[in-house]
């Protein structure tokens, strides 16, 4: 694995990552199966499957019934993967989800695309906050936040034969780019892409480039901001995020996510029992979502670097009159 990161965006879409990606997967493995709910275009997968209506099935829109037939191949020994935009993946099918797949113990893996304020001009009502919360209440369950599209590829590789109920976020658009083509990210294993003695930033998502160019502003004031790539929201990294936050006696947590039941929930409560620290977050509030440019919403509920900085500054001004 090597980080390449220097604030450019990666040339490719991620929507473009998993048009290529799932017709790959299919080719190697012929127990792997594709399930869409009429969004194949969307993430360029139409074609592909229509020349090969063994290996893909539209299920329409009828999400809770496309879970179902999911666990149902899964319990026959096939391996199947599906897709939706996030609060359709989440809220709409939860309990087929929580029953027929965890419950019921069937493997399953569900993309989840477009989530918090990357549904853009989808609005509100397709803007879920809440999918990593709710995916988090499964026992056993795999949560993964994206960060850029070279791990896109390599989660999906590694979820395809990982047992359970694995959910990926991701947007269909540009990332910034994090990772050297070909880098393999370990599902479970936090990534330290910058060192720091002051504060660290554990950030996922699209939430990675805001703590970097965040931590880089800090730099310039004397702070020392450490940032670390928690994409596996669950299982959490607990051995480096106490590590970290026993270094540096302060966290800041950033995440495209309710600060209710995402990476803040998650960092917060493990903190809260081994190593309580001076924590702020960087995440949505208690609030809907709403339509406008990923840039405006990213401003309009407080997804950006700035952000990131002045919660890391409060963090450091807590740990300092503690």
């Amino acid at each position: 694995m090597k980080i390449v990161y220097d604030g450019s965006m990666d040339p490719r879409l991620c929507k473009s990552v998993l048009g290529e990606t799932i017709p790959a997967l299919a080719a190697e493995d012929p127990d792997f199966i594709y399930l869409d709910a009429d969004l194949m275009n969307c993430i360029g997968t139409a074609k592909w499957a229509a020349a090969n209506p063994d290996r893909a099935i539209n299920c329409g829109i009828a999400e809770a019934n496309m879970i179902g037939v999911a666990c149902g191949l899964a319990a026959a020994g096939f391996k199947p993967m599906v897709h939706t935009f996030g609060p359709f993946a989440s809220r709409r099918c939860y309990d087929q989800l929580f029953l027929s797949a965890g419950y019921a113990k069937n493997d399953i893996t569900i993309i989840g695309t477009d989530p918090g304020v990357t549904a853009a001009m989808n609005g509100g009502t397709h803007m879920p906050f809440e999918d990593m919360a709710l995916y988090r209440a499964i026992p056993g369950a795999t949560v993964i936040d994206v960060t850029d599209p070279t791990m896109l590829i390599s989660v999906l590789r590694q979820c395809k034969d990982r047992p359970g109920v694995k959910y990926i976020r991701v947007g269909r658009k540009s990332y910034a780019k994090v990772y050297a083509e070909g880098s393999e990210l370990p599902i479970g294993k936090a990534v330290t892409l910058r060192e720091g003695t002051d504060v660290v930033i554990f950030a996922c998502g699209i939430l990675v480039h805001e703590a970097m160019q965040a931590a880089k502003t800090l730099e310039e004031e004397g702070i020392s901001a450490a940032v670390v790539d928690c994409f596996t929201v669950k299982p959490l990294d607990e051995e480096a995020v106490l590590a970290w936050a026993g270094k540096t006696g302060a966290v800041v947590t950033a995440e495209n996510h309710n600060r209710i039941g995402g990476l803040t929930s998650a960092v917060s409560e493990l903190l809260a029992r081994r190593c309580p620290t001076p924590l702020e977050a960087v995440a949505v509030e208690d609030c809907f979502g709403e339509v406008g440019p990923q840039g405006y919403l990213q401003q309009r509920f407080g997804l950006t670097a700035e952000h990131v900085t002045r919660a890391a500054r409060e963090a450091v001004k807590r740990k300092q009159t503690k």
